[in-house]
């Protein structure tokens, strides 16, 4: 049975995701099908608060979940920071540089092996490209990004969420409509969307 003016925000990932009763690694509970609808109703460094349809609520890892589509911004919208992809592009191909400058010293014999790891040591690229789609690593945030020429989305983290720091778990009253802030790495938070009896959408 579906909520009374229950409006998706978001989709499970094709692989489903694992959930917890709260914002706890050590208290989880039945995973989310793939591609099940939810709402997404509060924000917690990497965590979410999600609502099905039927009102069962979880915790999952807020990064991992799927937008629902939105009506594409004007031409003369900017695009967000977050999702512009020509900065980690750019990122990319200086990080590929830099590997293949060492790369072509050490084939020179002007590197040795030792000092060839220690030019490429913590250095990680990740570029797969399928036509118009393409999937980037992002180091800095060791995650996984999808673009579809456009903009980026996240496809898929490393690890499991992140412990609540104490800052975070002491939230305000009405935090959860509408999250705003900065997170932590400086990085702009999901987006939350709630709704009033009439089906009108508080952002």
């Amino acid at each position: 049975m579906t909520t009374p003016g229950f409006r998706p925000t978001h989709v499970v990932p094709q692989g489903g995701l694992p959930a917890w009763e709260s914002p706890d690694p050590s208290r989880r509970t039945v995973p989310l099908d793939a591609l099940l609808p939810v709402q997404l109703v509060d924000r917690r460094g990497d965590w979410g608060r999600v609502v099905c349809a039927n009102g069962w609520s979880a915790w999952v890892d807020g990064r991992l979940l799927v937008p629902v589509p939105q009506a594409p911004p004007a031409a003369t919208s900017p695009i967000a920071r977050t999702a512009d992809p020509r900065p980690l592009l750019a990122r990319v191909e200086e990080a590929l540089a830099r590997y293949r400058s060492a790369a072509e010293e050490l084939a020179a014999g002007q590197l040795d092996g030792e000092s060839f790891r220690g030019r490429t040591q913590g250095q990680r690229i990740g570029v797969v490209v399928d036509g118009e789609s393409l999937w980037l690593y992002d180091g800095e945030h060791e995650r996984w990004v999808y673009c579809d020429g456009t903009r980026l989305s996240m496809f898929a983290a490393e690890r499991d969420p992140a412990p609540v720091q104490p800052e975070q778990a002491r939230k305000e009253p009405g935090r959860s409509r509408g999250v705003r802030e900065a997170a932590p790495d400086g990085h702009e938070p999901t987006r939350l969307v709630t709704y009033d009896e009439d089906g009108r959408g508080d952002v």
